[in-house]
């Protein structure tokens, strides 16, 4: 009996053994090749799985996540023949696990490597100003050319980053000065752009101004000759009127003699101030005219009272 139970054991702890061996856990986002006898059997997906204990073994453990693979730096040289040190990083993710199992003994290597030999490739096509400029068709054309590789190893490449690009440091200054001088050039263009602009301006304020003034003397100037009309235009129509109404008055009885008498006036006026205007005496030359009117003025002066 206690053989038995010794035997039974021994058998029970065989068969926890091998229960433990056959009974596997998949973490989510894994995956795990089997061989049995030395031969690709299955793939095991996330989850409960039953393997069998010494004809199946779990040979390969892949993970179905996105994964970073840092490419290790690398010197370049460009189609100007200038050396220059490229840093990236390359995304992938394991697609098929068997083809990766089988598909190459070490593809992050075989990865690696082709990324380096593509970034190669690209960069001796390019000008070393162009590498600056192009960084995002450089990442699109590795992607593209190792992608393609890739799908025989079940990888996925997702995208290349390119971390750093550093040329020696003798092209580092040559290109600091080359930007210092672009941008003096700028500051110079910029500030003749503003004088320039400052004196157009000028110009066009004072243009301006003299279109204003000569406008502005313009209408002064046909305000003032209006006005000058419209006053010889009073002046005419108030002399003319004067004229009516001294035309109409010597056509009234007594009217001519009133007009002899302020002529005769208006004479006599006139010879006194002429008088006064010289030591010489002024005699007029027609002494018996002169007679005859102040002859009449005194007529109808007397006549009148």
């Amino acid at each position: 009996m206690e053989g038995f139970g010794i035997f039974s054991l021994i058998v029970l702890a065989v068969v926890v053994v091998f229960a433990f061996m056959a009974i596997n856990v998949v973490p989510q986002q894994h995956a795990w090749v089997v061989e049995r006898l030395g031969k690709y059997h299955k793939t095991l997906v996330p989850g409960l799985s039953i393997v069998l204990p010494f004809i199946d073994r779990i040979a390969y453990k892949h993970i179905l996540k996105e994964i970073p693979l840092d490419v290790p730096p690398q010197v370049c040289i460009t189609r100007d023949n200038t050396q220059l040190q490229v840093d990236g990083i390359l995304y992938f993710q394991v697609t098929d696990p068997m083809r990766a199992s089988y598909g190459s003994s070490n593809y992050l290597a075989a990865i690696t490597q082709l990324a380096q030999t593509t970034l190669r490739s690209v960069i001796g096509k390019m000008e070393l100003d162009k590498t600056f400029e192009e960084r995002d068709h450089i990442n699109v054309t590795i992607v593209n050319a190792i992608d393609e590789s890739a799908a025989n190893w079940g990888v996925k490449v997702l995208r290349y980053e390119i971390k750093d690009l550093t040329p020696p440091q003798e092209i580092l200054h040559a290109m600091q000065a080359q930007i210092t001088a672009e941008r003096e050039k700028r500051a110079l263009i910029a500030a003749s752009e503003g004088r320039k602009q400052e004196q157009i301006n000028i110009a066009t304020g004072e243009r301006e101004a003299a279109i204003a003034r000569s406008e502005g003397e313009k209408q002064a100037s046909i305000n003032r000759a209006e006005g000058q009309a419209k006053a010889i235009v009073a002046l005419a129509e108030a002399n003319a009127e004067a004229l009516r109404q001294i035309g109409a008055a010597i056509r009234e009885p007594g009217g001519q003699d009133a007009v002899n008498l302020k002529v005769a006036e208006q004479y006599v006026h006139a010879f006194s101030e002429l008088a006064k205007t010289n030591n010489s005496i002024i005699v007029p030359a027609n002494l018996g005219e002169m007679s005859g009117l102040i002859a009449s003025a005194m007529q109808i002066v007397k006549t009148q009272k």
